[in-house]
């Protein structure tokens, strides 16, 4: 048997016998659902290389499976990620009701997407994609909270991006004869101009859903923080970079081939740029630290947009490499925001503080990631937020690097509202029995927060990957060295020119660790909110005193003309009007049959009336 099936079949026979010996045996559960997930990750990365491919006849078309240097990148993110998330997932998970169907759509949600990496053709891929929406949307209503708000939001969206996706396919199809992707990119500058502006549009419109790109983004929120945290991780980390990768193909592939299609990349570049500072602005205001991570995605996700339309290689080579990082540090904040949840059953930042004692590996963990996503040295997200930098002003894109610059900015408000109001808090008496997470869930959590030190040193790990996909799609041979476009690296591209800033801020953070450890635990007397006085009053026990009470209101009311123009609201208007429009239909379909003869007579009496004007008799 081919690799290729042999993994979609270890993938698919996973899922199913996870649910159904699941029912028999939690431990056999709980060993076939990492086994499904981590075999068939060791057999793809151990057999399966670039170029490698299969192909097959279904119904007279001709499908195929294979893998290319872009899909291979993505599958790091997919795989390797999947596999941290599904063992954390077994200790996360423990003591929870229907383990069996939550880890079956979870290994069916790898499946697919390494499905979609695969495809060659475009009826696998809108299978698979389908596959992943479906799977997605179940671990999204699994708690069974919010089903009819969140749930629904997410799958009428996910619905309007198949369906455009289907038409484009259709189209295609129409028009070529065959469904292969390699025939669609070779034939397309030969549509017309309106097949050349539709087909692209239509596709864009499916993978801008599933990468929260504005005013697509309004399920994403919901979505990101309804799921269980072991599977948003993935959701946030890997299933939206699916549809990065499709963008990416578009906009490269066949955008870049239209007329004047200079205009459609500036407009994604700016609606990137429009998701960076809106969702930013919506994470500093979130109280609840599973929505301000949700936000706070979307905000991330818009930096990888805005580097896709700008479309330069150096753009590309930052938002690839931003897509990277975003799994690695977002992905493990999730982790955090559900390790933390249950070991103290809240997420909300202004219920539980101090924790920095009580959980020191989950800190340290959150303390790289948030370091990487705020875009600071040595870690990796200041390497990928550089490159953008560098690429919009090489571009001359100005405006664009002001937007971009206050978002990024605007981030270190929640940054530290997330590490201040989580660790460094007043402990509270009703938090003193907390323990740090098991073993099961810190070890993936550190594994990735060391990843984010050692590709913001050695980013040529990612690079070098990067740089074989962008040749690969079609941009000039730079003898592998891509990277030489930016300032920032050596010239082997495998280490950050920065080092003795990055050895200097080591020294000043293990110094002053060492400092505090020493000092801090001995002399100093830890209080609680409530062992303080205020204008000579001591406040109750009821009274909430925190730091991270009404975090940057200020600011917030600053920007909240900004943030009162919410998309949501005309959508919201849409579905109410539709929901009339039923309600109106349901009044006339009422189910009594004398009613509908009452239609049948009204009918022909019209009939009878204007036949002249109708039939000319």
């Amino acid at each position: 048997m081919e690799m290729i099936y042999l993994i979609l079949v270890l993938f698919l026979g996973g899922a199913v016998l996870t649910w159904l010996l699941g029912k028999i045996s939690p431990i056999i559960r709980d060993i076939l659902f990492i086994s499904s997930v981590i075999i068939p990750t060791v057999l793809f990365f151990m057999n399966v290389e670039v170029g490698h491919d299969v192909s097959f006849q279904v119904l007279g078309y001709k499908l195929s499976w294979g893998i290319s240097y872009l899909a291979y990148l993505f599958s790091y993110i997919v795989l390797g990620l999947g596999s941290l998330a599904s063992v954390y997932a077994v200790a996360a998970m423990k003591g929870k009701k229907n383990l069996g169907f939550f880890y079956s759509n979870f290994i069916l949600s790898i499946m697919s997407m390494m499905g979609i990496l695969l495809s060659r053709d475009l009826i696998s891929f809108f299978i698979f994609w389908e596959i992943m929406t479906w799977s997605s949307y179940l671990m999204v209503v699994f708690r069974g909270k919010d089903v009819q708000k969140v749930g629904i939001k997410y799958f009428v969206f996910s619905a309007i991006g198949a369906y455009a996706m289907l038409m484009a396919i259709v189209i295609v199809n129409s028009l070529t004869n065959s469904l292969l992707i390699s025939d669609l990119v070779s034939s397309f500058g030969s549509f017309s101009l309106s097949m050349k502006w539709l087909i692209p549009l239509l596709l864009l419109i499916g993978f801008a859903v599933k990468s929260a790109m504005m005013p697509l983004h309004v399920w994403a929120p919901g979505a990101y923080s309804n799921s269980p945290m072991a599977f948003t991780s993935m959701f946030s980390g890997a299933l939206s970079k699916m549809g990065v990768y499709g963008m990416i193909i578009v906009m490269v592939s066949l955008v870049s081939y239209i007329p004047n299609g200079f205009w459609l990349k500036e407009t994604i570049a700016w609606l990137g740029g429009i998701t960076a500072v809106g969702g930013t602005l919506w994470a500093v205001a979130q109280d609840d630290a599973k929505k301000l991570l949700a936000y706070s995605s979307v905000a991330q996700l818009g930096y990888i947009i805005v580097g896709i339309g700008i479309g330069t290689p150096l753009a590309m080579l930052s938002a690839l490499f931003m897509a990277v990082m975003h799994a690695i540090f977002k992905g493990n904040l999730f982790l955090v925001v559900g390790a933390i949840e249950r070991q103290t059953g809240t997420s909300n930042l202004t219920e539980v503080s101090g924790l920095i004692r009580k959980m020191p590996w989950t800190f340290i963990s959150a303390l790289f990631s948030i370091i990487a996503l705020a875009g600071i040295p040595p870690l990796g997200g200041f390497v990928g937020k550089w490159m953008l930098y560098e690429s919009l002003i090489g571009s001359n894109h100005y405006l664009l690097v002001i937007v971009v610059f206050f978002s990024s900015t605007a981030a270190f408000l929640y940054s530290y509202k997330f590490l201040f109001g989580f660790f460094l808090g007043q402990e509270e008496k009703e938090w003193s029995h907390i323990k740090e997470a098991p073993a099961m869930m810190v070890v993936p959590m550190m594994i990735l927060a060391v990843a984010t030190f050692v590709l913001g040193t050695f980013p040529g790990l990612v690079l070098n990957p990067i740089d074989n996909g962008l040749q690969e799609l079609g941009f000039a041979s730079t003898q592998g060295r891509y990277w030489e476009m930016s300032a920032l690296f050596n010239e082997w591209g495998n280490q950050v020119m920065l080092q003795p800033l990055v050895y200097a801020i080591i020294a000043v953070f293990l110094f002053f660790a060492a400092f505090l450890t020493i000092k801090g635990f001995k002399h100093t007397r830890y209080v609680t909110t409530k062992d303080i006085s205020s204008s000579g009053e001591v406040p109750k026990e009821h009274e909430n005193l925190t730091f991270s009470q009404n975090f940057f209101q200020p600011f917030l009311r600053a920007v909240e003309p900004f943030m009162k123009r919410r998309i949501d609201t005309y959508y919201s208007g849409i579905g109410n009007g539709l929901e009339a429009i039923f309600d109106f239909t349901r009044r006339i379909y009422t189910g009594n049959g004398q009613t509908y003869a009452l239609y049948a007579v009204i009918f022909i009496v019209v009939l009878l009336m204007f036949k002249n004007a109708l039939f000319g008799l």
